[in-house]
């Protein structure tokens, strides 16, 4: 049985091929320049992408589960709609949608409303799937880490909240263990939503304190400015993307990002071992005294 992931060259699509390719599980990706393939021998790359019909027909041949994953874009919409339609078309009905925690709470950020709408499409054509919701991915840290070291600033507005960041291994992991479990499966498996958040849920203060004990010297929160953090991202990349950033922000603010009772221990039950914590991270990623 063949599973294809679909944004495989990402930080938590590149993972998901490495954790299923070690349990022994046939890959295949879609890519829209396999020159760019670095993947585990064995893996099978396909050119093409999610609105290209053709090449997602062809992808889709001999597959038994997918793993979709796409990005935030201006048409990430019309490309989950179309990509689980060829699925259908194509006879696969098991698979792991890459979704995002509050989902169906944030519905004002469109690209938790586009999410939403595919968790909808999944569930009303009756997929055997596993719908992973992550919360903010601590990786998004590498982003900033240059503030944060050279500035002593934590310039993501994360608010007081608290947001439960996510481990990207940690996502991988779990993705790869559902898309196991359903490949595997003697028959339909019914649908379920797996929260996947961090062991700690931190504020904007928290983290900051986090990395001045790690750094060892001080290190602020530069506050709860989702207007400011907009004008930021304006500089290098599109400007709705940007005011689609704020938008997120102001939610962390507003509401937070808090995992439901019982989110924490069974994910840690799920991986038979404790979440990667953000000070791990932290401490994996500092520079050398």
């Amino acid at each position: 049985m063949t599973i294809l992931v679909t944004g495989a060259t990402g930080r938590v699509g590149s993972q998901v091929v490495r954790q299923l390719v070690q349990r022994g599980a046939s890959v295949r990706v879609l890519l829209r320049d396999p020159a760019k393939a670095d993947f585990p021998a064995g893996v099978e790359v396909v050119k093409g992408d999610l609105l290209d019909i053709d090449s997602l027909r062809a992808a889709f041949q001999g597959i038994d589960t997918l793993f979709l994953l796409n990005a935030v874009a201006g048409d990430e919409f019309s490309q989950a709609l179309v990509t689980l339609n060829i699925a259908r078309e194509s006879g696969v009905e098991r698979l792991v949608y890459l979704s995002v925690l509050h989902s169906d709470r944030f519905v004002n950020v469109p690209h938790f409303a586009v999410k939403l709408g595919a968790e909808r499409m999944i569930e009303q054509m009756g997929f055997s799937a596993t719908i992973l919701r992550p919360s903010y991915f601590i990786d998004n840290e590498h982003m900033i880490k240059d503030v944060i070291f050279n500035h002593g600033v934590y310039p993501m507005p994360i608010g007081g909240k608290g947001v439960a960041m996510v481990d990207a291994r940690d996502i991988a992991e779990v993705a790869a263990i559902e898309l196991i479990r359903r490949d595997q499966a003697p028959g339909k498996l019914p649908l379920q939503t797996i929260n996947l958040v961090g062991p700690d849920t931190l504020t904007g203060a928290d983290v900051a304190a986090i990395w001045s004990d790690v750094l060892g010297k001080p290190v602020v929160y530069g506050g709860d400015d989702p207007g400011a953090f907009e004008q930021n991202l304006a500089t290098f990349m599109p400007k709705w993307m940007a005011y689609e950033m704020r938008l997120m922000a102001e939610r962390y603010v507003s509401d937070g990002m808090i995992p439901e009772v019982g989110d924490v221990e069974r994910l840690t039950k799920l991986l038979g071992r404790p979440l990667r914590s953000y000070r791990d991270f932290a401490v994996g990623i500092a520079p050398a005294a």
